[in-house]
């Protein structure tokens, strides 16, 4: 048993499939739009995805002429967040990088999935989605508003300035939530992060919505 334990662990021991794994929590994925978004050729991200599937993490389809990839069933995601969790706490490294790259682009404590609720039910706040388009469609945290960080100075008027926003995207440590935050907060807007991200609030069995 422990022998097949560590055969997974090793699928799972490389860093570009752990980020194919947080794409495709996302929703189901092109090859193509995973190569593009990983900076891997199109061959490499094809042989870890070949990698992922033989270890039963992840199950591809044929549409025409692409291969579309999405997550198998079962806690990938709850795995790859005790992943990071273990991490943050034992490995020097990260709580490095932690310190001094991400606290550096917001220091303030960014809000739980609970007291994320609580304000929703109330509103008062306007939860942000800042991941592309095609992920917002796939799934999103209802009453989402979706604006994509490329398109985000173009269309912050949009935003109210008289409400808190609350900025999401793929996970706890995806940049796009970081940038929007500063961003709306070197315009004036009063704006947090909310602590995880759209695999997490799937995983723990909340709601989502597809456009």
């Amino acid at each position: 048993m422990f022998s097949y334990f560590a055969d997974l662990a090793k699928v799972l021991g490389n860093g570009h499939r752990l980020e194919l794994i947080e794409l495709l929590a996302q929703g189901e994925q092109p090859v193509e739009v995973l190569s593009q978004r990983t900076g891997l050729s199109f061959a490499n991200a094809s042989q870890h995805l070949q990698q992922l599937r033989k270890a039963g993490l992840v199950v591809g389809r044929r549409s025409g002429k692409n291969i579309i990839y999405r997550l198998e069933d079962g806690p990938i995601v709850e795995t790859i967040t005790a992943l990071r969790k273990l991490a943050e706490h034992n490995v020097a490294a990260v709580q490095d990088v932690v310190a001094t790259y991400f606290d550096q682009l917001d220091n303030l404590d960014p809000i739980g999935p609970d007291d994320l609720m609580d304000r929703m039910r109330t509103g008062s706040v306007t939860l942000l989605d800042v991941r592309p388009e095609d992920e917002f469609r796939a799934a999103h945290i209802p009453g989402a508003l979706n604006i994509d960080l490329q398109a985000l100075e173009s269309r912050i008027a949009e935003l109210p300035m008289d409400m808190e926003i609350v900025a999401y995207c793929r996970g706890a440590y995806c940049v796009l939530s970081f940038q929007a935050v500063k961003l709306l907060r070197a315009r004036g807007y009063r704006v947090t992060r909310f602590s995880e991200g759209l695999p997490e609030w799937r995983a723990s069995g909340r709601a989502v919505a597809t456009a």
